[in-house]
């Protein structure tokens, strides 16, 4: 009998996904060094994309990608994402406000990011790793807007055809640095990136179906690492007043990465029990096959572990968050997606390696070590 496909599915979530490395982390202590990559089909969104994409990159060596990743968000600083200091973010916002250069829309300006995923991303390795079978198939997830959809561009093996359903559908491509700037391009954020003919902003805008690309691409079982994070309940007079922009805005955040993915496993979940009432002749008569899934997420609230780093951030991007609200003592969600720092980056690395630990035997039984 064939060994169950094992996917992994990375959320985005900007700088929350510092947490993403830590539970790699524990994973890889299940394997020898030299081992590979124990996920076949990579699928990632956003700053998940990122991830996914560096994993891929090193997909011979599953505990070298780990490490190379937890470097970079280790030592991360703001200035490597987006400019963020007085002189370039001041220049930046003048040339928004009188559109120079016609420019997309954005509060910040993310070129740094270009410059470091072309210096630590090697991806013109990825041909290599696939033709020797070490990964299937790369998917980075980004949203069309001008014929609003979600596209899933994917490099992997020969067979794997390109698929189509409503509004979303999976498409060859050659990934490269433009693709991954995309799928992280957070609206009005960061600005949109051209592909083609059309414009492309983060992949969770109009994701409908996060779960879709690796089903598609042929995984048995998916390994989900959410950035969802839980919140400490309000306040009732602080319930009672009318919420803030920048609570506002990070709600709408909170809602884009994490609502879509809650509703599609639960729509997962229903199908799997609707195939399991079947008897098994029934059952391997439909097109549907039963998904396993394992999913972690955070244990702690990440917008507080945010605010407790506020000081962190440069003081030019701590004056122009004030400007709409957010501060070290405001309840938006906005930091914690914004707050690339190494000491943040560092606590939600080892948040993840507690909170994979906590679940080892399951992760161990999920992916049969």
């Amino acid at each position: 009998m064939n060994q169950p496909v094992c996917g992994l599915q990375l959320s985005g979530g900007g700088a929350r996904a510092a947490y993403q490395i830590g539970v790699l982390q524990t994973i890889a202590e299940f394997y020898p060094r030299n081992h590979g990559l124990p996920f076949p089909i990579l699928c990632g969104t956003s700053a998940g994309a990122i991830n996914a994409a560096a994993l891929a990159c090193h997909a011979s060596c599953f505990h070298l990608g780990v490490r190379k990743l937890d470097f970079v968000w280790r030592q991360f600083r703001t200035g490597q994402v987006y400019r963020s200091d007085f002189h370039g973010l001041s220049r930046h916002l003048l040339s928004q406000l009188f559109r120079r250069k016609r420019r997309p829309p954005s509060l910040f300006d993310n070129q740094p990011l270009r410059q470091l995923l072309t210096e630590i991303l090697p991806l013109d390795r990825l041909p290599e790793q696939i033709e020797r079978s070490h990964l299937t198939a790369l998917t980075i997830s980004a949203s069309r807007y001008y014929h609003p959809c979600s596209v899933n561009f994917f490099q992997g093996q020969r067979q794997i055809m390109p698929w189509q359903r409503s509004r979303r559908f999976g498409q060859h491509a050659n990934i490269t640095i433009e693709h991954l700037l995309a799928s992280a391009a957070i609206p009005l954020v960061f600005p949109s990136i051209r592909l083609g003919d059309d414009h492309y902003g983060d992949g969770s805008i109009l994701q409908l179906a996060p779960l879709s690309p690796p089903i598609h691409l042929g995984a048995d079982k998916i390994l989900i690492i959410n950035l969802e994070s839980p919140h400490r309940t309000q306040p009732l007079a602080q319930r009672r007043r009318a919420p803030h922009i920048s609570e506002l805005t990070g709600t709408m955040l909170d809602t884009v990465f994490s609502d879509t993915l809650n509703s599609d496993l639960e729509r997962l979940t229903r199908i799997n029990h609707s195939l399991s009432l079947l008897p098994e002749k029934l059952r391997s008569q439909q097109p549907l096959k039963t998904i396993d899934t394992l999913v972690v997420k955070p244990s702690e609230d990440l917008d507080a572990i945010a605010r407790s780093h506020y000081q962190h951030l440069p003081r030019s991007v701590r004056y122009l968050l004030r400007t709409i609200g957010v501060d070290g003592d405001s309840d938006s969600s906005l930091l914690s997606y914004l707050m690339f720092e190494g000491p943040y980056c560092q606590e939600l690395i080892e948040l993840g390696r507690q909170d994979a630990k906590a679940q080892q035997p399951a992760l161990q039984q999920f992916l049969k070590r």
